[in-house]
């Protein structure tokens, strides 16, 4: 039986999505799970992107399909990456989860798996905020929500700067964003991935 998980997320310069490739890379490990990267569509103009250096940036996984919201129905685990704004998810984030309406109506997402990881400027600028408060959209919509227990050492990692919440993968990218995603939250991500494909793997093989 093959599982399938999605992984949905929202990047502007690219640190959200080396990211989500570490938590493919993860899930990918787990036997029967069939993994899909996805992007959500963006919202800001071009000559705005182009401006801030984004279009550059985003040009790297410009490969990467963009979801539509109805394709969430497939999926049997979900693991959402989005940039911290303020505390919140993105806006791109969040108009793509207010068009999930329909498959509320439905119950169509509930009883599946799902999780979250981000990126903040600095070292205490919402990651955990940004993600708590993102679970309760997958509440709403009756997932099971999973994060990353303190089993892997990379989380008790104390001899540099590092994210990584048990609410889910972090990273730092710096004020200026040139910092990019350490091998530690790196290895945060993989294994995000691949507890939230094995456990995707486990509910799906006791139905």
């Amino acid at each position: 039986m093959s599982v399938k998980l999605q992984i949905v997320f929202y990047s502007m310069y690219g640190h959200v999505h080396r990211m989500a490739e570490a938590v493919a890379v993860g899930a990918r490990e787990v036997s029967g799970v069939e993994v899909q990267l996805l992007q959500v569509p963006e919202l800001v103009p071009g000559d705005i992107l182009e401006k801030s250096g984004a279009k550059a940036a985003r040009a790297a996984f410009a490969h990467v399909p963009v979801a539509a919201p109805q394709d969430l129905a497939e999926a049997d685990a979900i693991i959402f990456g989005t940039p911290t704004r303020f505390g919140n998810m993105a806006a791109q984030m969040r108009n793509f989860l207010d068009q999930t309406g329909g498959l509320w109506v439905k119950g169509a997402l509930a009883g599946k798996v799902g999780s979250v990881f981000t990126s903040t400027a600095s070292q205490h600028g919402g990651q955990e905020t940004t993600i708590t408060s993102f679970h309760n959209t997958l509440f709403h919509h009756g997932m099971i929500v999973v994060g990353v227990p303190y089993t892997i050492p990379e989380m008790n990692n104390l001899s540099e700067m590092s994210g990584g919440t048990p609410y889910g993968a972090t990273t730092i990218t710096g004020s200026d964003g040139r910092r990019q995603p350490s091998e530690n939250e790196l290895a945060i991500a993989r294994f995000q991935g691949r507890h939230v494909a094995e456990i995707a793997k486990r509910l799906a093989s006791s139905r």
